[in-house]
């Protein structure tokens, strides 16, 4: 049968070329032949009709499809499902990273207004200012650079705990600096105290390297000279201090403490907090780029240890090989997008670090309540209930990177309201309400 459709289809292509002709023959010559009447009469009776044709295509499709039967079996299945699921996931993570491109360039983006925030934003702590997450570093630089009109101290104690990411050299730098005060407090007529030599090796190697040293060590009073060296044709460049007096030498303790006490300076958290009316669309979640913690290769990566799963499901595995493989799911994440349903169906939303304890949750919906002082309790997907009390961070309680969360007062308090003849509490402030939206 299968022959019979195959002769077919060659005899229609053969006769569709047209007239034959010689390899020898000059065909820019030779005259337009017209076909008579007779002979296209000839052609069409040969030839199967329209109907006759998709009738034998539709038998050979069928004919073909019977000849390969698709076998499925169950590790087919997975390695399929799973195939479609990482195709997926990579074409959404390509999606957000375009759409990330395309906002910071500054071409709009279609499904933007889509997302269920538009990205992570951070605070200023120095200005109030509100950052993206690309402008925080440059934003903090500056405003640190701005804090040297005010106070040179604080400001260079901020450049060295701050623009420094090794903690341990930072460490050793105010070690340093700390026994140079030491040094000149206990010894100050001393003049071989109050001078630092730049090229002395443990200078150059532990303290200049560190952003913000030579900063601090100006702010308390050295100078820069070029002074002469035993032994030397030219002069070096030295750290001089003045000779100080008593009570300037107790400030430059002050100082020293400052400089040991210091913290980075880290932009804050916007948790941008909205509210929402009821919705049947509550959990669904459509989340920006920045909420995962994957590169392009670590992404490749991932996908790649995902499609490994395949075959480990068909091998038992320990409890320590399970935990280890949530843990570097847990890491894929640097933020998570928690919602709130309250008791009169409005949604409550706020953006929160990965490892946010759950009280930092806690205290973000007590202060967004008129009546945040009454107790209340929040139970997370899947009817645990989340204690306040308990260090735990928002990833273990597998709230990452979002999740629904349920709002109940306190069933006891209430009660005692009630019988006194109270009111039931009201719920989100006024200025929460004012900005209310629609989910999308």
């Amino acid at each position: 049968m299968k022959k019979f459709f195959d002769d077919i289809k060659k005899d229609m292509k053969f006769k569709s070329a047209g007239p034959g002709k010689k390899l020898t023959e000059d065909t820019s010559s030779r005259p337009e032949v017209v076909q008579s009447s007779s002979s296209a009469k000839q052609n069409r009776h040969h030839a199967p009709s329209e109907g006759a044709q998709r009738a034998g295509a539709a038998a050979l499709a069928r004919i073909e499809q019977k000849q390969r039967p698709k076998v499925h079996t169950s590790q087919d299945a997975i390695r399929n499902q799973v195939k479609r699921e990482l195709e997926a996931e990579a074409a959404a993570v390509a999606e957000k990273a375009k759409a990330a491109s395309a906002e910071g360039s500054g071409v709009p983006v279609k499904d933007f207004a889509c997302l269920s925030v538009s990205g992570v934003y951070f605070t200023c702590p120095l200005t109030g200012a509100t950052l993206t997450k690309s402008q925080r570093e440059v934003h903090l630089k500056e405003a640190i650079f701005m804090r040297f009109e005010e106070d040179a101290v604080e400001a260079s104690v901020m450049m060295i705990h701050t623009f420094n990411k090794d903690r341990d050299k930072v460490k050793t730098a105010v070690d340093i600096i700390s026994k140079y005060v030491e040094n000149i407090c206990k010894n100050p007529t001393e003049e071989k105290y109050r001078k630092i030599k730049v090229s002395n090796k443990v200078f150059q190697e532990k303290v200049l390297p560190v952003e913000g040293s030579r900063e601090f060590l100006q702010a308390l009073g050295f100078i820069s000279v070029m002074l002469p060296v035993e032994g030397q044709e030219e002069d070096e460049e030295f750290l001089v201090l003045p000779e100080q007096s008593p009570d300037a030498l107790e400030l430059m303790k002050e100082r020293r403490d400052r400089l040991q006490k210091g913290q980075p300076v880290r932009a804050q958290l916007d948790r941008q907090p909205q509210a929402f009316r009821p919705s049947p669309n509550a959990q669904k979640f459509e989340l920006p780029s920045e909420f995962y913690n994957l590169t392009a290769e670590e992404l490749k990566r991932e996908q790649q240890l995902r499609s490994e799963l395949v075959e480990k499901n068909s091998m038992l595995r320990t409890k320590a090989m399970r935990e280890k493989e949530e843990q570097r799911e847990r890491r894929k994440y640097n933020y998570t997008l928690l919602r709130v349903r309250l008791p009169d169906g409005n949604l409550l939303q706020g953006t929160f670090y990965a490892w946010d304890r759950v009280h930092a949750l806690f205290e973000f919906v007590r202060e967004s309540l008129v009546d945040g002082w009454q107790p209340f309790e929040l139970v997370a997907p899947g009817g645990q209930k989340l204690q306040e009390s308990e260090e735990v961070s928002l990833v273990e309680c597998n709230l990452v990177p979002a999740a629904l969360l349920t709002f109940n007062w306190d069933a006891v308090v209430q009660a005692d309201i009630a019988a006194a003849g109270g009111k039931s509490p009201t719920l989100l402030k006024p200025e929460l309400l004012e900005t209310i939206q629609m989910l999308s």
